[in-house]
């Protein structure tokens, strides 16, 4: 089943999930929201039944069941206008039939088929919200930003993005031809294979001695305990407290809320995380801090960009709010909608949008995003050649260092690559999250 959802941001029954738009869902967390209220507990009086739309309802379904080029069952007019009272709602409420449901289901898992790519829709075209890491959308050079303008030759303008998405699953290990264009250049294509894609949403490693380095992917329901193992991991390697921690959220789309909510706590001692408003009693809820610290407050940057999407810009909008990180890169996505999945009978169920979340100050990041403290644009990294000086070490008969210590002539060796050396907003996060530790003090 193709990765490339097209679920905006779900949950089961009693879950709240954030994610970008169409994009991939996630399972409820156990400490997930409570279940929604039962229907006809909205906080208006129920208004009652429109019965003349309702009589020209009936009556356009008769006229399409009669006149019609092909038959026409009532299952599929009944449907087909379901999905067209939830398309209509908004970008992120959908009718979910039985394979959307299942497909939210399996995701939950983090392992997916089909290429990696998280995908909305813009001035009618689809656009690539954010690729996968390790992923054959990610592998083949694919950029958060790219248009698909073509599938395996056939125009995506003026198609639904649930035709572009079917056109887009296959069986793993199907060829896909996708023409993309980049910056407003000339199309281009693609040439991909499905496959299965097994999705580890947290990476870490040190990128110099005393510096940590966390990538989450995507917010799965196990991300706040892998954010846990991490930092413990981090710490051991380096043998002695952390300097500093690079938190990198870019090209993250979202996921559940509940990940979101555990990993600002694994930074933070005290203090709301994250809250929610909206119309039913359920939706009004309100996240914070439960002092479990595990960065032991070590200066922090995080890093975030236009493909960084819902979860993503909570965690990162709490940080912020709360002072506890720098935050670098380009301006967030900008969703700030909260999903409620509701299943009916038959393995279907609804997505409705049920509330806006809020950071901690109060601020609603829908469609604006949250705004980086120092604006920091891609850029090519280009290492000129820059020979070793000679030192005085390097001289026959030099004079030792009278205060002890071994002399440090020129180097021969080669440092090993790492990923700050081709990646220039991280190089910079870097340098920034030095300086904050030297005027730490640490």
């Amino acid at each position: 089943m193709l990765h490339l959802s097209r679920l905006t941001s779900l949950a089961l029954t009693i879950a709240l999930v954030i994610g970008a738009p169409l994009a991939f869902a996630a399972q409820p967390a156990p400490a997930a929201a409570p279940a929604p209220a039962p229907a006809g507990t909205a906080a208006t009086t129920k208004a009652p039944l429109p019965l003349e739309e309702l009589r020209t309802f009936a009556e356009v379904m008769d006229r399409i069941k009669a006149a019609y080029v092909e038959p026409v069952d009532d299952k599929t007019l009944l449907e087909n206008a379901i999905k067209g009272m939830l398309s209509n709602l908004d970008p992120h409420s959908a009718y979910l039939g039985p394979e959307d449901f299942a497909e939210l289901q399996e995701s939950t898992s983090g392992e997916f088929g089909g290429l990696g790519i998280e995908v909305g829709a813009e001035d009618g075209f689809i656009k690539v919200v954010s690729p996968i890491d390790d992923t054959p959308a990610s592998k083949a050079g694919i950029q958060a930003g790219d248009f698909i303008v073509k599938i395996n030759g056939a125009p995506t303008r003026g198609q639904t993005m649930t035709e572009a998405v079917d056109k887009m699953r296959g069986k793993i290990g199907q060829k896909i031809t996708l023409t993309l264009v980049r910056d407003g250049g000339t199309p281009f294509d693609v040439v991909l294979t499905r496959a299965t894609i097994q999705v580890k949403s947290v990476k870490a490693q040190l990128l110099e001695s005393g510096y940590g380095y966390i990538r989450i992917t995507q917010f799965q329901v196990k991300t706040g305990e892998e954010v846990s193992k991490a930092l413990t991991k981090l710490r051991k390697d380096n043998g002695k407290k952390l300097n500093g921690i690079i938190l990198d959220l870019r090209n993250n789309p979202g996921g559940v809320l509940q990940a979101a909510v555990e990993v600002v706590d694994h930074f933070i001692t005290k203090g709301l995380i994250v809250y929610t408003k909206g119309r039913i009693a359920n939706s009004e809820l309100r996240f914070s801090a439960t002092g479990k610290d595990e960065s032991e407050a070590v200066p922090m940057v995080v890093l975030i960009n236009g493909g960084s999407a819902s979860a993503s810009e909570i965690v990162a909008g709490a940080l912020q709010d709360q002072k506890r990180a720098v935050l670098m890169g380009t301006t967030s996505f900008g969703k700030g909608s909260v999903q409620t999945v509701l299943p009916l009978n038959n393995d279907r169920a609804l997505k409705i949008t049920t509330a806006l979340y809020f950071t901690p100050n109060g601020r609603s990041i829908q469609a604006q995003g949250i705004v980086p403290d120092i604006e920091v644009r891609k850029a090519k990294i280009t290492n000129e050649q820059d020979g070793e000086y000679f030192k005085e070490a390097d001289l026959q008969g030099h004079l030792g260092n009278g205060n002890g210590g071994a002399d440090k002539p020129t180097s021969s060796s080669k440092a090993k690559a790492m990923p700050q050396d081709d990646d220039y907003q991280l190089a910079q996060a870097l340098s920034l999250l030095k300086g904050l530790s030297i005027t730490s003090g640490r």
